[in-house]
């Protein structure tokens, strides 16, 4: 493939994951508008956001899967069509059901979109020039999740809530027919589709994720957050027994045999939990506590994303030299400290300057440490296994997050919630910073970069 190849693999790849992960948290600077404008209760609100991040985890897999069957390049087209189609369904909602079962229908797209960007990626380029290009994708992917709250405060404030879906549309039908054309194609081990472990994993990322979103909620304790939870256990050692007995699984057990593979997934849960769910509260305590707008809040947060913007491709180019494990795990501590660093001195009367240097040393962590453990997750395997190894991290990234938000969110109530904002974030960033000392810890074992031959 030609240098001008491969850029416009990146151009397009990156197009399609930004306005994906845009999506993540561009809502929540609209909640209140929603709720205003349609009637909208706590519960409905919740799963506006909830039900896009459950639909675009729970599929990933099967997409990946569907890509490397069907063609890489026609299946990311087809998802940045049915985005599209979901974001304009979006932005027409006049009821809150359908404002749900349109973000039900993008997430949908946008498990489709995520992975085989990430695979058309990695199949372009050669490994001594893939940890540069995961650098770029990684450092834009980041600057849309954290930028998300800007944009949608700034959109908000300037137009209506229902531009924030709208703004997907042109570069939807801009980018389809350049990615059909631009971009060739590729196809991953040819398998036979494995329907029943596909079902299994949905109802088994289902059951848990509903256990912990609704546990603050109903009650850790009740009979519906331990039956969920349960349910999705069992059902998950169902998944693992089935996947280790078919001939052609979907997810090939065998890949986890890979140190690296393993390690780089379990830091990038744990990077991706402790992320999104300090970007949720942040965004609010800079609203709630120092009085700021949306759009304001969003402006706050600009130390944090910048460095995302000027050291993730750098890390990447490094990566390719020195490893993965030292990126990710100082990156993770980094991370950590940062986080750690607002709980201590998160209090009624902090001024916005203080932040500021806890909020870069954050940064820098993340954009360090999220290159290389995706890097680490992917390019550790053989070029057959890049369509599910890309799947697999997806997945775990985004069910990170969504984690993160909910036990984040747990921490906060449990200290009074918005009646004592102050002790609320304190815990909820306490959880953060802990989450990505755990995602170092997990980044130790991340061995020097090898190939390996994974039989499924």
């Amino acid at each position: 493939m030609t240098t001008g190849e491969q850029r416009w693999v990146l151009g397009l790849t990156a197009a399609g994951s930004v306005m994906v992960a845009l999506d993540v948290l561009v809502v929540a600077a609209a909640l209140t508008t929603i709720r205003q404008d349609l009637g909208a209760s706590i519960e409905q609100l919740e799963w506006t956001v909830n039900a896009y991040s459950l639909s675009f985890a729970v599929l990933m897999l099967t997409a990946a899967a569907l890509g490397d069957r069907w063609g890489r390049r026609r299946t990311f087209a087809a998802g940045l069509v049915l985005f599209t189609v979901a974001s304009i369904g979006c932005a027409l909602a006049t009821t809150v059901p359908w404002l749900i079962a349109a973000r039900t229908l993008q997430g949908v797209g946008a498990a489709v979109v995520m992975p085989l960007a990430m695979s058309l990626l990695s199949a372009a380029f050669p490994p001594e020039r893939r940890g540069w290009a995961i650098g770029i994708f990684s450092g834009l992917t980041g600057l849309a999740v954290l930028g998300g709250p800007m944009i949608g405060g700034a959109v908000t404030e300037g137009l209506a809530w229902q531009w924030i879906f709208w703004i997907n549309v042109p570069v939807g039908l801009l980018a389809v027919p350049l990615v059909l054309r631009r971009i060739p194609e590729s196809r991953g081990a040819a398998r036979r589709l494995d329907p029943l472990g596909a079902v299994l994993a949905t109802l088994a990322v289902l059951g848990l994720v509903w256990g912990v979103v609704r546990g603050e909620a109903s009650g850790w304790t009740s009979v519906e957050v331990i039956g969920s939870l349960l349910a999705g256990a069992l059902v998950l050692l169902a998944f693992l027994a089935w996947e280790s007995r078919t001939d052609q699984p979907m997810v090939p057990l065998a890949l986890f045999r890979n140190h690296a593979f393993s390690a780089g997934n379990a830091a990038g849960f744990f990077l991706s939990a402790a992320l999104l769910g300090a970007v949720f509260f942040l965004n609010q305590y800079l609203q709630v506590q120092l009085g700021s707008g949306p759009l304001e809040a969003g402006l706050q947060l600009l130390p944090w994303t910048v460095t995302l913007f000027l050291v993730a491709p750098v890390a990447g180019r490094l990566v390719d030299r020195y490893g993965e494990r030292p990126f990710v795990v100082a990156g993770l501590l980094l991370q950590g400290l940062g986080m750690l660093w607002i709980a201590l001195i998160a209090r009624p009367d902090i001024q916005y300057a203080e932040l500021v240097l806890p909020l870069v040393v954050a940064g820098c962590g993340v954009s360090m440490a999220m290159p290389a453990a995706q890097s680490a997750g992917v390019a550790s395997l053989p070029r057959a296994s890049v369509g599910t190894a890309s799947g697999v991290y997806a997945m775990l990234r985004q069910l990170g997050g969504v984690a993160g938000v909910a036990v984040a969110a747990a921490a906060f109530a449990g200290a009074g919630g918005y009646t004592a904002f102050s002790a609320g974030i304190t815990r909820a960033m306490v959880v953060c910073g802990v989450l990505s000392l755990a995602g170092a810890l997990a980044g130790l074992g991340i061995s020097a970069r090898r190939t390996v031959e994974v039989r499924g």
